[in-house]
């Protein structure tokens, strides 16, 4: 499975995966259009919509009506990097959800395949490949 990541213009950068393109752009005040989630929105943005996807399937199964049900996500940052240290998922269910499953929808939005990827992350390589024909420079 190959992603292509492409450059559109400005400070644009898509990813696209068979006939799926994700954009992502820069915000205004970063010199971008803002006409997309910056990358790391999006990075953000797939941690809680994966764990609401474990959470609607969780809710479906069972015919628990969703309305009334979301995911609060909380982020806090490392002092020294500013980086994100932790992450809370926090799940709000109006007084009508069964109590009885409280305590198995936390297990259900744990099981996350992003989360799961950021508690066993992968090794990371990149390269650079020179393709099509060469130009030769005038002299």
């Amino acid at each position: 499975m190959d992603m292509e990541i492409s450059f559109p213009g400005g400070l644009r950068v898509d990813a696209r995966l068979g006939d799926i393109v994700i954009p992502t752009d820069q915000p205004a005040q970063a010199g971008g259009g803002g006409s997309a989630p910056s990358p790391f929105l999006l990075f953000l943005g797939s941690i809680g919509t994966c764990a609401g996807i474990y959470v609607l399937q969780f809710c479906r199964q069972r015919g628990i009506p969703t309305e009334g049900v979301r995911i609060i996500q909380h982020h806090e940052a490392r002092p020294l990097s500013n980086l994100i240290g932790k992450v809370t998922l926090e799940i709000q269910v109006p007084p009508s959800f069964p109590t009885r499953y409280l305590k198995t929808l936390e297990k259900v939005a744990s099981q996350c395949a992003v989360k799961k990827h950021l508690e066993n992350p992968p090794e990371f390589a990149t390269t650079t490949t020179v393709v099509g024909e060469a130009v030769q420079a005038a002299v």
